[in-house]
């Protein structure tokens, strides 16, 4: 990922707390680093309808929906595995399905992850004055970017711009190895071993 911006608008404060800056400690170095990752995106719609998948699919999302986006999994070492086995069992399904067209072009909706930096910036917000909203993940594959957005509400947003690179028919260098991708979430992981899941929000994030 090769950062080249960011913006950052006014955010509300409290107490006379400084605005976000591009220095602030809730700003880490990794969103900045220089990295080239490796991708292997999946996605067919055929594989929403098979009943093997939507079950696949349904315990995954019920095992991160009370997990704060994944705050409360960084303490639970046995509901992290649990979520882990869930991802390898839709990634399995997934495994062969060609990739890198334009559905993975969306504004993906984090849903949970294990990525330090995210969480610490959403457990984080309130000394701030504030509170993070969505993070979101905008893929375009045609102009071939990638944008790293967490959303401050009303009207606050840090976000990083990327730009990606097609290798093959399956694999794009970027940020992530995607293990399964369909017509409603993305899974991925990237080279740290971090872990994350993503909705297609809905809604599109515009810079």
């Amino acid at each position: 990922m090769t950062a080249r911006g960011l913006y950052i608008p006014a955010i509300p404060t409290n107490n006379h707390l400084p605005p976000f800056t591009s220095k602030s400690p809730l700003f880490p170095p990794p969103f900045s680093h220089h990295h080239r990752f490796s991708a292997t995106t999946l996605t067919r719609s055929s594989l929403t309808d098979q009943p093997q998948t939507l079950s696949a699919k349904s315990h995954l999302l019920t095992l991160i929906s009370d997990q704060e986006r994944g705050l409360k999994t960084q303490s639970n070492p046995q509901k992290l595995s649990q979520i882990i086995q869930a991802i390898d069992a839709v990634a399995e399904i997934g495994r062969g399905t060609t990739t890198t067209d334009d559905s993975l072009s969306a504004t993906w909706r984090m849903l949970w992850t294990t990525e330090k930096e995210q969480l610490y910036i959403i457990k984080n917000a309130s000394v701030f004055g504030t509170k993070a909203g969505d993070v979101l993940q905008a893929i375009d594959v045609q102009n071939k970017t990638l944008n790293n957005v967490i959303t401050f509400p009303p009207d606050g947003v840090f976000f990083v711009r990327s730009t990606i690179e097609i290798a093959s028919s399956q694999r794009v260098n970027f940020r992530f190895e995607s293990l399964y991708l369909d017509n409603e979430i993305r899974v991925v992981k990237d080279i740290r071993g971090d872990y994350l899941v993503v909705e297609r929000a809905p809604y599109s994030w515009k810079e």
